[in-house]
């Protein structure tokens, strides 16, 4: 008696989990969403760079002597683009002001007569700081770029060539890069925008499953069917898992591995587990949000307000690191953070089990609290 009861219960799960696959099937916005965002927005993100290309400079020279223009010269593609000459200060101030010009670089009077004469020059570089990133990388690029110029100027003028450096006494610096050998920005940003696709789909799927039979007014149907809420919630979860599961090979082989050629050093078996395990603890958060709202939008909105702080304190786009101290500390209430951890550990540095256990165990931990709570508020609306 109790084996044909556990039977008609896998029966039941089965048909409800192949009945929700159904269900999405013919809801096209979600079909057409869903396949965007493990395709076209994973292959834009792996064509975003980090690094300073073609910010444009403009520059003022009141010398016009060749020292002036050859300084001038060393700010070249990729790195800068020249965007003109200005007459005065003010004239490029203007241009920075109106996002004409990221770096004003000010050549004073007299400049290649005070270098040749041994005295030292100021040069004044002006750049937009209005993106902070943008700002630091233009900043540090022109600082480097005169530095470097300065120091040939002064090797020349003591008559030391630069070839003579390997005889002088020195700190020899050898930096080995460990995992992405190269620095490749487009290592980094296609995994990271597909763990925050995982995340938004993970909550937003079971939320939608179960809004739908609201909207459809199909609940009233279960309701008064034979189904637990347990039979009716779990096959909403198992189904969207698999349709995320799916999706995340899709990306993994089809866009970061056969567009960009990233490779994946880890257990991919162990991967596909941790992105199971990740999916099935945010769905507690989608099933909680389920209860609150009655149609899509809702969904939407509050999927939002809910992925917004999970991803912010995850360090997807912020690193931990560059975080004030309490800030720090509430990044391991973020179920991202140890998904994050656990994901680049597995596909970047081929880590296995035992140097993650630390986050699989936090992503257990929080995954269990949110996905019995968002079960008990997906319970207690049918009573």
């Amino acid at each position: 008696m109790l084996g044909e009861e556990f039977k008609l219960w896998w029966i039941r799960l089965w048909s409800l989990t192949l009945k929700e696959l159904l269900q999405l099937s013919r809801d096209g916005f979600l079909i057409i969403a869903i396949v965007y965002m493990f395709t076209l927005d994973i292959w834009l993100s792996g064509n975003v760079h980090l690094e300073l290309h073609r910010a444009t400079l403009i520059v003022r020279d009141a010398d016009h002597s060749e020292v002036s223009r050859e300084l001038i010269a060393n700010f070249r593609y990729p790195y800068f683009k020249l965007g003109g000459e200005v007459f005065d200060e003010r004239e490029g101030i203007w241009m920075l002001d109106r996002n004409e010009a990221i770096v004003l670089l000010d050549i004073p009077e007299n400049f290649m007569r005070d270098l040749r004469s041994g005295r030292t020059v100021d040069v004044q570089v002006m750049v937009d700081g209005s993106n902070t990133v943008i700002g630091t990388l233009a900043s540090n690029y022109a600082g480097r770029i005169i530095g470097e110029y300065g120091l040939d100027r002064a090797l020349e003028r003591i008559k030391f060539h630069p070839d003579k450096l390997e005889t002088v006494p020195r700190v020899d610096v050898r930096v080995r890069v460990w995992y992405n050998p190269n620095q490749e920005d487009f290592w980094f940003l296609p995994i990271s925008e597909l763990l925050t696709v995982i995340t938004i789909l993970g909550l937003m799927l079971p939320a939608a499953a179960a809004v739908r039979e609201k909207e459809r007014g199909t609940i009233e149907q279960l309701l008064v069917s034979p189904l637990t809420p347990a039979q009716i919630m779990i096959p909403k979860v198992v189904s969207m898992t698999l349709v995320v599961i799916v999706g995340t090979a899709f990306s993994l082989f089809g866009v970061i591995k056969g567009v960009f050629g990233i490779p994946v050093k880890g257990n991919l078996g162990f991967f596909f587990l941790t992105v199971a395990l990740y999916t099935v603890a945010v769905s507690g958060m989608g099933l909680f949000i389920s209860t609150f709202t009655r149609n899509l939008a809702q969904v939407a909105m509050l999927v939002l307000v809910v992925a917004m702080p999970v991803v912010l304190l995850s360090g997807a786009w912020t690193p931990p690191e560059a975080m004030p101290v309490w800030l720090r500390r509430a990044i391991h209430l973020s179920p991202l953070y140890y998904f994050i951890e656990m994901s680049y550990g597995i596909l970047l540095r081929g880590a296995g089990f035992g140097a993650l256990w630390d986050s699989f165990l936090g992503l257990s931990l929080l995954g269990s609290i949110s996905f019995v709570f968002g079960a008990y508020r997906f319970r207690r609306q049918f009573r």
